[in-house]
């Protein structure tokens, strides 16, 4: 088995959900493509809402879907992009401002520039994951994407920075390190999720990606090709299966494959003449339970929780609004995840969006595809977005791997999120 160093340029994605592992293993093709070598997937033990719960437990979860990876590709894993989500995640806006050295700006005016705005006094709980220059203003022209190369005396800077709990941080770093493996950076999985389902004209038109998760729901806010909103709500798929587990007196294991399964999101579509077998508890004897019954506890708790991340929205744009800035969700709302496979949930959120919404796995990648083909897929495929667009962005040649040769270089230019972890 070949060791997949960094001096071999393969990417190695790690997602630790609450409710499942996944790890990947891929290559970046000379075209720039991502092809997927080796996958592994498998039930997530030790974690609650975003965090670890029980160290032991999700490190052998963890060693499961990393040797599954390495056998199918046939690589050894020593480091690897890992995602963050969790409650703790915070997102603000900050500025920073400068002075053009030469009249002409260069790039070590922009990393000044920047620099500046992130140079923010946080708490000593907080460690800033990313920070993603939004717009820059020379002299008296606002809304500059890239000012490289023109001409200005004083230039400022509008950043979003986000930041994690550092014991959060820790804790899954620790996680991977128990399984003998280096984190080469920790990428807030909302951040992630996005370069898999969304492409950059609805970045630029405008769109919401909702990762809907087991325990945790990530949202991100795009507008003008910027991320202009980041939030993590500690309410998801698991609060949905925890109703369905109280209102029929089942294990909350029956009530998610039951959810998965026989559930819709819309009460008034199921046929009520849909039967369901509920398994026995203990001495207790079989149940049967109408699927219009179990809609009627499902269709709440989604509303709700759309309802929860519709109020962000709104809140969002009234804010960019007041500020000058493209507030319209031109392309809608994207839904991703585990939790959003489930019947009914485009039309029950269209009902509290007033909104175009679709269900979306994830894109932009080759080789392997059934591996990752469906929307709980869709952050660790966005972690090896991520990790060739950072890889490329700091000017990094590919060797030949698997008799395939990796080249490429497109600048530092190309992917503006600066790694802080």
């Amino acid at each position: 088995m070949t060791r997949a160093s960094s001096d071999e340029k393969i990417i190695v994605a790690l997602d630790i959900g609450t409710a499942a592992v996944s790890a990947l293993i891929a290559e970046i093709l000379p075209d720039s493509q991502i092809n997927i070598l080796g996958a592994g997937y498998t039930p997530s033990k030790g974690m609650k809402k975003g965090g670890v719960s029980d160290l032991d437990l999700i490190v052998k979860s963890v060693q499961k879907a990393l040797e599954q990876a390495e056998l199918m590709a046939g690589y050894e894993i020593s480091e690897v992009f890992l995602s963050l989500s969790d409650k703790h995640i915070n997102s603000r806006i900050e500025k920073g401002m400068g002075i053009v050295t030469d009249q002409e700006v260069s790039q070590k005016d922009i990393d000044r520039v920047i620099y500046t705005a992130k140079s923010i006094k946080i708490s000593d709980e907080e460690k800033i994951l990313h920070v993603i220059p939004q717009e820059f203003t020379l002299d008296y022209q606002e809304g500059i994407k890239n000012p490289l190369g023109l001409s200005g005396v004083r230039m400022e800077v509008s950043v979003h920075l986000i930041s994690c709990h550092t014991d959060m941080a820790k804790n899954i770093i620790k996680v991977a390190e128990r399984c003998g493996i280096k984190v080469k950076q920790l990428v807030y999985s909302g951040l992630a999720t996005s370069n898999a389902v969304i492409t950059d004209d609805e970045r630029e038109h405008g769109i919401c990606v909702v990762d809907i998760g087991a325990g945790t729901m990530d949202l991100s806010i795009w507008t003008d090709g910027v991320l202009r909103h980041t939030e993590v709500f500690s309410y998801a798929g698991d609060s949905v299966t925890n109703d369905i587990a109280f209102a029929f007196g089942i294990t909350v294991n029956d009530a998610e494959e039951i959810k998965i399964r026989h559930g819709s999101a819309v009460h008034a579509s199921t046929d009520k003449d849909d039967i369901i077998n509920i398994p026995s508890i203990g001495t207790r004897t079989p149940q049967i339970l109408r699927r219009e019954m179990l809609s009627s506890v499902i269709e709440p708790r989604y509303t709700e929780l759309m309802t929860l991340v519709n109020q962000v929205i709104n809140v969002v744009q009234g804010k960019l609004y007041k500020n000058g800035l493209k507030h319209h969700l031109a392309s809608g709302i994207v839904l991703t995840g585990g939790a959003s496979k489930i019947d009914g949930l485009v039309e029950c959120a269209e009902r509290v969006f007033n909104n175009q919404v679709r269900v979306c796995q994830p894109i932009g990648v080759h080789g392997l595809t059934d591996c990752v083909k469906e929307p709980y897929h869709s952050t660790v495929v966005g972690l090896l977005h991520y990790a060739k667009n950072s890889q490329i962005a700091n000017g990094i040649g590919y060797s030949k791997v698997n008799h395939q040769s990796i080249s490429g270089f497109i600048g530092r230019l190309r992917n503006w999120i600066k790694k802080e972890f």
